[in-house]
């Protein structure tokens, strides 16, 4: 080992207890989103993170914003670090915001509780641990000895649950970052350099009340919007012959994961709302996606002529695709992430949406890379009992930093 990856290495040891602390400090702070009231978190995290000697910028978003996106609250955070002249500029993002817990957990979800040698707490995984990793990361590039040029962000947004409009999308829109590379949350062992996009699509369908004791006299909305449903569940078996030739990602996905509507039981449903969850691989088109969706809704929803029909979009997502901007990080990621974990990392895929997309959109190559565990299934994610190996919190913090001290020259 070369004196540089000696001195990062034995940082990350002598202060593993310290990240651990932490970690844990942020789990125990409710950041549910929604309802999206996160403003508290970020002043916990802004506190702990200028506990550890960073200057801390506090980029309050404007209470309409926040409104306008389904929230309550949100305060980005940038910590700014400089090595020498010149150099690139890195962005390291992790969102502070997580879904609710639900049902089913066996440990307090906030309790941030160590069980044989894993840490379980909503957010341990997904992706507060990135929080720590990449925080503990600039502290030990500071201390490797190395001589570097460039510099390093951390970025810590509020709404990644929400969509990322006020994340990272609001500092790259404001001139806030101007980064000339990225590294985003991760979610597994491997390098993700693509991911899906997502559309999310209402669909209100509008009848006429009636007594249940005359239902000719009314408009069944739900009689329609059950035909829309039938057509969509039968298109989407067809999905499966659409695999994206990129590993990890999978063939696109369709699911209805809200519906609501009628008035009582004895009354014929005027209105009947449902959403669905449309994942986009990288190789289709997103407007080719809304359309073909619009017209199998359209012509379900002909069979129903009285019925009226709304489609609104409410969300859309695009792919990450792998660039040849970010090869050259994609590359490092993996060749430092295979010396730490002592097996092969490669790149590939995953079939989620993330932020990474907005610094894609916005010219900047990112890459996702951050604590383990092997699978997004293993960490519980998003179910009961998120949890965390703590040993691959500490190894993602020495793989980060190695990659940092490599990309800025030392």
């Amino acid at each position: 080992m070369t004196p540089v990856e000696t001195a990062i290495r034995d940082f990350v040891r002598e202060h593993a207890e310290a990240e651990t602390r932490f970690l844990a400090e942020i789990v125990k702070i409710p950041s549910d989103n929604p309802p999206g009231d996160c403003s508290r978190s970020a002043e916990v995290v802004a506190t702990l993170l200028e506990g550890l000697g960073f200057q801390v910028e506090r980029h309050k978003v404007p209470e309409a914003l926040v409104k306008a996106n389904g929230m309550i609250s949100a305060t980005n955070l940038i910590v700014r670090r400089r090595f020498g002249q010149g150099g690139p500029t890195i962005a390291l993002n992790a969102h502070g915001d997580v879904v609710p817990p639900g049902s089913g957990w066996t440990h307090d979800p906030y309790g941030a509780e160590i069980v044989g040698g894993w840490m379980v707490g909503r957010g341990a995984a997904v992706s507060k641990s990135d929080i720590a990793t990449y925080a503990f990361a600039m502290l030990a590039l500071e201390k490797c000895g190395a001589a570097l040029n460039g510099a390093v962000e951390l970025h810590v947004t509020y709404d990644e649950e929400a969509g990322g409009e006020i994340g990272p999308q609001y500092l790259l829109e404001n001139g806030l970052s101007r980064p000339d590379l990225a590294v985003g949350a991760g979610f597994s062992y491997a390098v993700v350099n693509a991911h899906n996009g997502a559309l999310h699509l209402e669909v209100e369908v509008l009848g006429r009340s009636a007594h249940a004791a005359r239902p000719s006299t009314g408009i069944d909305a739900l009689e329609a919007a059950n035909a829309i449903l039938s057509a969509l569940y039968h298109w989407r078996a067809g999905l499966q012959a659409r695999t994206s030739a990129i590993a990890g990602i999978g063939p696109p996905q369709m699911t209805v994961g809200l519906i609501s509507g009628g008035i009582n039981t004895n009354v014929v449903p005027d209105r009947v709302t449902f959403r669905l969850d449309r994942r986009i691989v990288p190789e289709e088109n997103p407007a080719e996606v809304e359309a073909e969706l619009r017209e199998v809704i359209d012509l379900s929803a002909a069979l129903h002529p009285a019925a009226k029909i709304a489609v609104k979009r409410i969300l859309l997502a695009e792919p990450l695709t792998p660039t040849p901007a970010g090869a050259k990080l994609t590359q490092i990621l993996c060749r430092r992430a295979s010396q730490v974990m002592g097996e092969k990392i490669v790149a590939s895929g995953v079939p989620l949406y993330t932020d990474a997309r907005h610094y894609a959109k916005a010219g900047v190559p990112i890459v996702l890379y951050g604590a383990g565990p092997r699978t997004i299934e293993e960490a519980n994610a998003h179910r009961a009992d998120e949890r965390l190996p703590l040993s691959d919190l500490y190894k993602a913090t020495e793989v980060i930093a190695l990659t940092l001290a490599e990309l800025l020259g030392g």
